[in-house]
């Protein structure tokens, strides 16, 4: 490994302002190699033979092979008050002042320790119905969102790292509307990442055009607010079914396509497949999600966390570019480096701080780790394959199912030298349809034995950190361009412009001076849409959570065209679907060669 790691200046200011260790503004590390091994040693330090670990985990760092979580990288080691997990959901918010208020003030504490939160805002009764107790009207969710976006814009997260939130509401919520349309102003909202929770019913509804009630719990209503129907459904906040008044009936096409023309005119809101999410998730025998932490990449429980890390796939390709067909990715150093890298995020679990008691005692008790990847674009050009094409899905498939089994073999294994998680039953685990997938070895351990951890895998935009690793593509993103021109913050309020060329492309150009570049060098302008979705698809079953991306399509793209990718998106099984174009709202990205801030416009914290 050379001395001097970064080959882009970015990476290494990137590295200087946002990872490397200061005390009292006074750097404590020369080099990133310094980094490295900090991380190493914090995660180790609750391992029986700390400095064996410690060196074992360091290889794995170094180099760029596993890219923590930005909280693990700028956090681990320091001594200082954050938490290392970049992802949480917040607690259920109860419907009152108090309730309110109190929620409010978790989310300030998660934000300040460096998390990004999701919040599910359904609990919240529809603007202008009366509380039964007090007599009062309500304001309704939306305009209680502006006040967790106001305590996200003056206090930041947490130095030079902004906050990053995610705000969702249930499809069948009588303030649906209001909602899908919050963010048509652009000064509104704009801490927001905002996802509808959109239930099977509801995709069923709005094909065959029918009647669409808007609900809500009638203990909260006191059953006077609509014209006495009532229906049963599963609501956040309660812990069984609960009978809720139905307030309002709209056409299921109508609150669709009010949707999808919001996501074409604005961008938001992004689309959770709230039922899938819910169906897919292993641990459905002890818990139900009704929001993600702000990309989209962990569906969490109330109070739920988990901590990140991308496998760099180029680090896993041999003989690149090779003129005669060689070049292949090394499945069994990447299966070894999925293992250790299962072990170190599961140390990380316990040598992070929570803010919360309640967030600390929901990690340790399912240990969730989000192990993802990124580079892939950069992979599949080192190894000649076009990202759009058959044999480029095929290959990535093949990347993310060895990390997957190698993932779950190394959980087992966890689970049988140092305890299974504590929420896990091994039994009802092992008859989860995602666990079922799995070769019968590992489904047997799990049955027998349990695993560490309750969830393994998770693909995150990976901005940031791919930056930070000589710009390597962003986690399951095509390039978006060989040269791009990329505003990047520095500080809490100043951005310095950057002429950023991909890794993939800098390293071929300089192999093949004054060459064209091959066709497999096509960005996400010249790849369909539709393909961009089957890639997610095609990696989807072997990912317990879900994956971040963003469909990146031009302005001039049909809108009918542009909701079909939605429909497809569900039948094709995701857990949920963000589509960008530019538009007068939030404008383009980046200026052409763009390339998406973060997985497109769910900036966030990865």
């Amino acid at each position: 490994m050379s001395a001097d790691v970064f080959s882009a200046a970015v990476s290494r200011q990137i590295w200087d302002e946002r990872y490397r260790w200061r005390d009292d503004g006074v750097p404590r590390e020369a080099a990133m190699a310094d980094t490295w091994l900090r991380v190493a040693r914090a995660a180790a330090a609750c391992e029986r033979d700390q400095p064996l670990w410690a060196a074992r985990f360091y290889s794995l760092l170094a180099d760029f092979g596993l890219l923590p979580g930005g909280r693990i990288l700028a956090g681990a080691g320091t001594g200082r008050s954050v938490t290392l997990a970049n992802c949480f959901v917040m607690g259920s918010i109860d419907d009152s002042t108090d309730g309110i208020f109190d929620a409010l003030r978790e989310s300030a504490l998660t934000l300040q320790r460096g998390g990004g939160i999701g919040c599910d805002f359904s609990t919240l009764r529809p603007a202008g119905t009366m509380a039964a107790a007090s007599g009062s009207s309500a304001a309704g969710p939306v305009a209680f969102m502006g006040l967790w976006d106001s305590l996200c814009a003056t206090m930041g997260a947490n130095g030079n790292r902004r906050g990053a939130m995610m705000a969702c509401l249930r499809c069948d919520h009588p303030d649906i509307e209001a909602f899908i349309e919050a963010k048509a102003d652009p000064g509104k909202l704009r801490h927001f990442n905002l996802s509808v929770l959109v239930s099977d019913a509801l995709m069923t509804a709005a094909q065959r055009d029918a009647e669409w009630p808007l609900v809500f719990p009638a203990c909260r209503t006191g059953g006077t607010a609509g014209d006495g129907a009532m229906v049963t459904r599963a609501w956040p906040g309660f812990a069984a079914p609960v009978r809720c008044e139905v307030l309002r009936v709209v056409r299921a096409r109508e609150l669709w396509q009010r949707l999808m023309r919001a996501a074409y005119d604005f961008a938001e809101p992004g689309v959770l497949f709230i039922d899938r999410i819910n169906g897919d998730n292993p641990l459905a025998y002890a818990e139900q999600i009704f929001a993600t932490n702000p990309c989209g990449e962990a569906p969490l429980p109330p109070h739920g966390a988990c901590t990140l890390g991308s496998l760099n796939l180029t680090r896993f390709v041999r003989n690149p570019f090779d003129d005669h067909g060689r070049a292949s990715t090394d499945h069994s150093a990447l299966a070894a480096a999925a293992a250790m890298a299962v072990r170190f995020l599961d140390d990380i679990v316990d040598v992070s701080a929570y803010p919360l008691p309640a967030q600390r005692r929901q990690a340790r008790s399912t240990r969730r780790i989000g192990l993802g990847i990124t580079g892939l674009a950069d992979a599949l050009c080192m190894l000649g394959l076009d990202y759009g094409s058959a044999a480029g899905r095929s290959e990535a498939a093949g990347m993310l199912r060895t990390i997957c089994h190698a993932a779950y073999r190394s959980s087992a294994a966890l689970a049988l030298e140092k305890g299974a998680f504590p929420a896990c039953d091994p039994r009802r685990h092992a008859e989860a349809a995602f666990v079922r997938a799995l070769p019968d070895a590992i489904v047997a351990r799990i049955r027998s034995a349990g695993l560490r951890n309750s969830h393994l895998l998770a693909i995150a935009p990976a901005g940031t950190i791919s930056l930070l690793a000589n710009n390597v593509s962003s986690g399951i993103e095509p390039v978006f361009g060989l040269s791009a021109r990329r505003r990047i913050r520095h500080g809490s309020a100043r951005y310095a412009s950057w002429e950023l060329d991909d890794y993939a492309w800098a390293r071929w150009r300089d192999a093949h001076p004054g060459a064209a570049a091959p066709a497999y060098f096509r960005t996400a302008r010249d790849i369909p849409p539709a393909d961009h979705l089957a890639m997610q698809a095609v990696l989807q079953p072997f990912v317990d959570q879900a994956i971040a991306k963003t469909i990146n399509v031009a302005r001039n793209y049909p809108f009918d065209a542009f909701q079909t990718l939605y429909r497809e998106a569900h039948r094709l099984g995701l857990k949920g679907c963000t589509a960008y174009r530019p538009n007068p709202v939030t404008g383009a990205i980046l200026s052409s060669p763009a390339r998406p801030r973060c997985g497109g416009p769910r900036e966030g914290v990865c």
